[in-house]
């Protein structure tokens, strides 16, 4: 027999047991009123259970294991805690336990008690040596049951993601505006230059770019001096132009630029190029400056792509990828998928860690919508999930998804998991 602790506790809560006639190892009558709350600290496994032993009603915990001598291996016979435990729950009663009191602890066995079929089913999904335990079986739950666990483990993530923002938040004096503005540029650059583009931001605060909102040229300057990439001798008018601005302004806020060896531009599409980002991202500011005000002021989430279509990108960058070398045509504008991953990846992470910030229902409702209306993400992960029968419709169901497959399926909680939950449950059912 080879199951877990975890797995009892799952048989337990949900009593999947043959509960017919139970008596305790002392042959007292039992009967289980409720079984209690799972303890997720320390202490006895489940709290506030009530049972009655031979017509006497008992209150207090339940402690869980595959063996009574588990007991002592884990030396509760000395820990206060143990006290009020009135039923010791196990797979097989191999020894007779006494409280620290001296008093015999009354033991239900359950060994007999379990259907094969429930074990069977358990041993699938947890002996499988996949990392998507139910692959073979999830098809066979509802889909509205897949639905639900999504919506918790989405946010669950974008909990966790939040956290990240405050974090950031606090350090920067509770200022919301620079915060967005260092998540966005880390965004910008995906993840081969997010850690560059991040560096970048530090090094230009949002509110200069502020004082200089009526002059493209300016936040151009800026933008390109602080990546590093204004140091060489340059030929054309335009980098000139931007080099001239950028020692004057470098000096007036005395910026400290990137090395430019930190970009990378290997094995990459002219139109991802990190020079071709910052031009987009200069765009941006140009375009719309104190953006996160600006998004927290719209309420229809379709108007939030707007922000991000047509940006006033410098001409210079329609038949140039980098500064000194002239190349064919290339689209310079910020394509649909980018826009998709920026809405994805701050917007809706902002909207959210904004609303449960400052307890706004209304600002996760938003994000959640535009999560709705964004595609999903097309991944390994997310064609294996469609693949055994998941159904994905949009950037909501596949961030549940990821969140479900790291956070569970990875970690084996299948008894954690609303689906793993529902398959075993259905070979219990019959009890």
């Amino acid at each position: 027999m080879d199951f877990s602790e975890n797995f009892l506790h799952y048989v337990w809560r949900f009593r999947s047991f043959d509960s017919a006639e139970l008596k305790t190892a002392a042959s007292e009558n039992l009967k289980i009123i409720h079984q209690g709350f799972l303890n997720a600290n320390a202490g006895p496994d489940f709290s506030n259970a009530k049972i009655q032993l031979d017509g006497t009603i008992w209150v207090g915990n339940v402690e869980i294991h595959i063996k009574s001598s588990d007991w002592l291996k884990h030396h509760h016979q000395i820990d206060d805690a143990y006290n009020s435990v009135v039923l010791h729950v196990v797979y097989e009663n191999d020894v007779p336990i006494k409280r620290k009191d001296g008093t015999t602890l009354p033991v239900l066995e359950l060994k007999n008690r379990i259907s094969t079929e429930l074990i069977t089913r358990y041993e699938r999904l947890f002996l499988t040596l996949t990392d998507f335990p139910c692959i073979n079986q999830i098809r066979e739950v509802d889909q509205l049951v897949v639905d639900a666990v999504l919506s918790r483990t989405l946010v669950e993530r974008f909990e966790q993601k939040t956290g990240a923002v405050i974090e950031m938040l606090n350090n920067l004096n509770g200022n919301w505006d620079e915060t967005f503005y260092r998540f966005l540029a880390r965004n910008f650059g995906f993840k081969v230059n997010a850690f560059p583009f991040e560096a970048f931001a530090k090094a230009v605060p949002q509110q200069i770019y502020a004082k200089h909102k009526d002059n493209p040229l300016l936040i151009e300057a800026l933008v390109f001096g602080a990546s590093g990439f204004l140091n060489d001798e340059f030929t054309e008018a335009y980098p000139k132009q931007l080099k001239a601005e950028f020692q004057f302004l470098q000096k007036k806020y005395n910026i400290k630029p990137i090395d430019a060896t930190m970009w990378k531009f290997m094995r990459m599409r002219p139109q991802n190029f990190p020079t071709l980002r910052l031009a987009q991202f200069a765009a941006l500011i140009i375009k719309a400056n104190h953006l996160f005000s600006k998004i927290m002021a719209i309420t229809d989430v379709s108007k939030l792509r707007m922000l991000f279509e047509g940006l006033p990108v410098n001409d210079y960058w329609k038949t140039h990828y980098h500064f000194k070398k002239q190349a064919a045509a290339v689209s310079i504008q910020f394509g649909k998928t980018s826009i998709n991953n920026v809405l994805l990846n701050t917007v809706a992470l902002f909207l959210f860690a904004y609303g449960k910030h400052t307890a706004t229902q209304s600002y996760i409702n938003s994000a959640i919508k535009l999560l709705e209306t964004l595609p999903a993400e097309q991944n390994a992960i997310i064609e294996r999930f469609t693949g055994a029968g998941v159904k994905i419709d949009n950037a909501f169901g596949s961030q549940g998804v990821l969140q479900l497959k790291k956070q569970y399926c990875d970690e084996k909680k299948c008894l954690s998991c609303g689906v793993g939950v529902k398959i075993l449950r259905s070979s219990s059912n019959h009890h």
